[in-house]
């Protein structure tokens, strides 16, 4: 019997490997727009985080994005990113980002 691989993503915010079905995609498309790609289908670089507000806020601090997606994000990328994960961890009942 074949067993089923469970595909892994490390969270840019804690740096744990976990299921990609518990991480949200961040894409950085080829026009450079960064958005949440929560179909995981946008072409592009992505990065994944965890669905955690403690991770979202690791990330923003350490500038982290900037650091995958090699340039420069700017604040206001940032806080509509955090607008956006907030729809999407109330939506799936998860904790709150302050």
């Amino acid at each position: 019997m074949k067993t089923k691989k469970i595909p892994m993503r490390r969270c840019i915010g804690c740096m744990v490997s976990k299921p990609k079905s518990e991480c949200v995609r961040i894409c950085r498309t080829p026009e450079n727009e960064v958005l949440l790609d929560v179909t995981g289908k946008h072409s592009g670089r992505g990065a994944y985080i965890c669905k955690n507000a403690e991770c979202f806020e690791k990330m923003v601090k350490g500038r982290k994005l900037s650091r995958e997606f090699e340039t420069q994000i700017p604040e206001q990328v940032y806080a509509e990113l955090r607008t956006e994960f907030e729809s999407i961890i109330t939506a799936s009942g998860g904790g709150n980002i302050e």
